[in-house]
């Protein structure tokens, strides 16, 4: 009986190791993409106001949440809670539809206006 030989095991590393470098090189896909862009503070306060009023003007268990929990700004919230009322009373008047698309266009005008309303109460503090 033989003994094993022990070219194999080197043979099979030279092996796996040019495989698995061959993946590492240029490839004809092309550039992996590109990150996403992050949204601009006036788009990310848009969707924010927009999210919280529907759920609001439609009644959701999360509409009761408060503005820290809700991920606004102190600005934000002032906006939200504004835009809030007068959807409730579009809702009153034209149904829900209605004031959802008064809450959508009003929030992008507003945050726009705004310039994204980011601004925090004088009490807050960046972590130290």
């Amino acid at each position: 009986m033989r003994a094993p030989s022990r070219r194999w095991p080197a043979g099979a590393s030279l092996l796996l190791t040019a495989a698995l470098l061959t993946g590492c090189g240029d490839s004809a896909a092309g550039p992996a993409p590109r990150s996403p862009t992050p949204d601009s503070p006036v788009q990310l306060c848009t969707k924010l106001i927009s999210y919280w009023a529907e759920q609001d003007l439609i009644g959701s268990k999360w509409a009761g949440l408060d503005w820290e929990q809700k991920g606004l700004s102190n600005e934000q919230f002032a906006l939200y809670d504004d835009i809030v009322q007068a959807a409730r009373g579009e809702q009153r008047r034209n149904g829900t539809a209605a004031a959802l698309e008064l809450a959508r266009r009003q929030a992008r005008q507003r945050c726009e206006a705004a310039g994204g309303a980011t601004r925090s109460s004088e009490n807050w503090r960046p972590p130290t």
